[in-house]
């Protein structure tokens, strides 16, 4: 399959935001980074819708228009029945004169297309006798059924697309013309691709929008009608429905949209206990004006229904209806090259998680996975990674922390914008000759130290830097650091200190010592001086001297 999705890797900030809201989960994540998995990939477009930051891109074909209408072929463009959702007050005589500015030959609205579709269902139900038939416009639901339920593909209806119908019948009446496609859906591209010699290229409203847009080309605002439009309401939830006129009796006729909703039915036609019934599947939820590409974020859906309503005819549009053989379309199924992990290997990553038990696995979401352990079997896959469970790695880096403050040397309480204490260490414990942590969790910090410091740094919002103190209640000293943290919480770091101040009062001692007794030795120098002065003269003097010279020294230090 073509890449018709793309990842622009700057952008990607590693939210999971698209695997969350993936249908089939046909996301790799590596590197940090989410990589479109395209041989799983069913092309709803909900990763390009969600990504907040816009990293998903899709292909753009403007150029190969460009070259198409360069080769002097007649391009002709299908245009969407949802395109007068997208482009307010624009009917299909205005969006054509616009086409023809850019070098389109003609535009025609694929809702020609959608009439013979619609037809060709009425014939399969009333003729052919099916039991259940599901209907095979959406290119997203024929790709979900032919990779994930290939039991359902005998009911998925055998028919060509209004898009391929459309661009068939044009060029069966225009026989050397290019048919380009103008749409709210990235999985037509793929559809395009995959049924070469149809549809020649294949462009979204964007791309068309921002084409118009380089080219000065304006859209003018002009509604026109046409009573033999019926088959414009396609792209609305039931549009299909709707517009059939020729509906069977002991017949049900449903409407599922949302990729979500349409793989619970498709369980449920698993069971076998449906029968008799036609179901309108679509991928998006309200249908095509529900598409992925209707601008992004032109989704409005009450009003886009009524635009799309108010726009349509009561009456099928004037087209030969083409045999039921040209009609045809098969359907095979996909593989899908898995292999379903054992559930050894799905309890070993599990652990590596931390999800020992079952009580472990919270099934959250945060990962993008429904449960841990579609996670795990992803994991094995080599789809995801373990970092991505924020569970995990909140419990690592609480573990890391806790680990971290439990085994320092240093007391370090925390308190919040109260006083009150909200954690507290071993090391503190032993620093205040506290029992338990328990025993002052929650207590105001004025039970166990002095509330001054930590009242300075909560009024200032400063740091209080390597403060000594003494708790004379717990005979120690501390070097104090008090933290305030963004997060309004007063952190305070002791290190204890008792033993280098025992050691500086121990010297300090000794020096005081040492000048008394040099005091003592110079006063009794000086009354030997004194006696014995006419003997020793000058030398008595200089005695003194270096005496005076060792007390000062000593009352230095």
């Amino acid at each position: 399959m073509a890449e018709f999705l793309k990842l622009k890797k700057s952008n990607c900030k590693n939210c999971y935001k698209c695997i969350r809201h993936c249908p089939v989960k046909s996301i790799r994540f590596s590197g940090n980074q989410a990589n479109i998995v395209p041989e799983e990939c069913i092309l709803c477009g909900q990763c390009f819708v969600v990504c907040p930051q816009n990293a998903k891109e899709i292909a753009d074909s403007t150029e190969l228009v460009k070259v198409l209408i360069q080769s002097g072929s007649p391009v002709i463009a299908s245009v969407a029945p949802s395109f007068v959702a997208n482009y307010d007050g624009v009917g299909i005589e205005s969006l054509r004169a616009a086409l023809k500015k850019l070098g389109f030959a003609d535009a025609e609205e694929t809702a020609i297309g959608a009439t013979m579709v619609k037809k060709e269902y009425e014939r399969m139900i009333n003729e052919d006798g099916r039991d259940v038939l599901i209907s095979s416009c959406c290119h997203s639901i024929n790709l979900l059924i032919q990779k994930y339920f290939p039991s359902a593909l005998p009911y998925l209806a055998d028919v060509l697309s209004p898009m391929q119908a459309h661009c068939t019948d044009i060029k069966r009446r225009i026989p050397d013309a290019k048919t380009v496609f103008i749409g709210p859906c990235v999985a037509k591209k793929d559809e395009a691709d995959r049924s070469s010699g149809i549809v020649d290229a294949v462009l979204t409203f964007e791309e068309l929008t921002h084409w118009l847009e380089s080219e000065g080309v304006e859209l003018e605002r002009n509604m026109d009608s046409d009573p033999n439009s019926r088959a414009r309401i396609f792209p609305t939830c039931g549009g299909v429905i709707k517009s059939m006129t020729e509906r069977r009796e002991d017949y049900s006729y449903f409407t599922v949209d949302g990729v979500d909703n349409c793989i619970a039915a498709l369980n449920d036609l698993a069971e076998g206990s449906i029968h008799k019934c036609f179901i309108e599947m679509s991928a998006c939820h309200g249908s095509c004006i529900g598409g992925p590409v209707m601008e992004k974020y032109h989704r409005m859906p009450v009003r886009d229904y009524a635009a799309v309503a108010g726009y349509s005819g009561k009456n099928d549009f004037d087209v030969p209806q083409p045999d039921k053989n040209s009609m045809n379309k098969e359907f095979e199924f996909i593989l899908q090259r898995k292999t379903k992990p054992s559930e050894i290997e799905i309890r070993q990553v599990l652990a590596k998680m931390g999800k020992t038990k079952k009580e472990d696995e919270l099934n959250c979401g945060s990962c993008g996975y429904n449960t841990c352990r579609e996670k795990a079997e992803a994991i094995i896959a080599g789809k995801a990674e373990i970092s991505m469970c924020l569970p995990f790695l909140k419990d690592r880096a609480e573990s890391f922390s806790d680990n971290i403050i439990n085994n320092t040397p240093n007391g370090i309480i925390v308190l919040n914008e109260a006083l009150e204490v909200q954690q507290i260490n071993a090391a503190a414990c032993r620093i205040m000759n506290i029992r338990m942590p328990a025993d002052v969790m929650g207590e105001p910090i004025v039970r166990i130290l002095d509330p001054a410091v930590f009242l300075q740094v909560k009024t200032e919002h400063q740091t209080v830097y390597g403060r000594r103190t003494y708790l004379a209640e717990y005979e120690k000293y501390v070097e104090q650091t008090v933290v305030y943290d963004k997060d309004h919480l007063i952190i305070c770091i002791m290190r204890d200190v008792t033993d280098e101040e025992v050691q500086r009062e121990k010297k300090e001692r000794i020096s005081q010592s040492t000048v008394e007794i040099a005091d003592k030795v110079v006063e009794k120098q000086m009354r030997i001086v004194q006696e014995i002065a006419s003997l020793l003269g000058e030398t008595a003097a200089e005695t003194k001297i270096a005496l005076t010279k060792l007390k000062e020294s000593i009352s230095d230090e």
